[in-house]
């Protein structure tokens, strides 16, 4: 039976007085009290670059769709629209000032492209928000 690092999820070895993963000081690890650790994270959250649930318990990322991020994309990317729509107002104004040289346009196609061929949890992880 394996412990858990308590901030990161990371798996632990009986001994470890600094978790592998995060390097948080593992304070009076005894391998004879494992039982008493917390338990693993699902599976869902062992997946590269998640951030623990936010304090309390509540996730108050906003939700996003996909497909409506990669349509907008493929569709209104040469006005940023895809860029507006997740929340990157800066990037969506820079469009829109040079949407006049079709550039942006090409970029939102590629982007749209992108948020449809990612999975979930890469969306998730990349952009900050939840998948509805």
């Amino acid at each position: 039976m394996a412990n858990f690092c308590q901030q990161c999820g990371g798996p632990l070895q009986p001994g470890d007085t600094v978790c592998p993963a995060c390097g948080t000081v593992i304070p009076g690890n005894d391998p004879y009290q494992q039982q008493y650790q917390q338990p693993p994270y699902q599976q869902q959250y062992q997946q590269p670059g998640y951030q623990p649930p936010y304090p309390g318990g509540v996730d108050d990322r906003p939700v996003k769709s996909k497909l409506a991020a990669g349509l907008f994309g493929i569709l209104l990317g040469g006005i940023g629209i895809h860029k507006f729509y997740m929340g990157k107002i800066g990037m969506g104004v820079l469009y829109v000032l040079f949407a006049w040289c079709g550039i942006p346009a090409i970029i939102g196609l590629i982007e749209g492209i992108l948020y449809l061929c990612m999975s979930d949890a890469e969306f998730e992880n990349k952009f900050g928000v939840r998948v509805r």
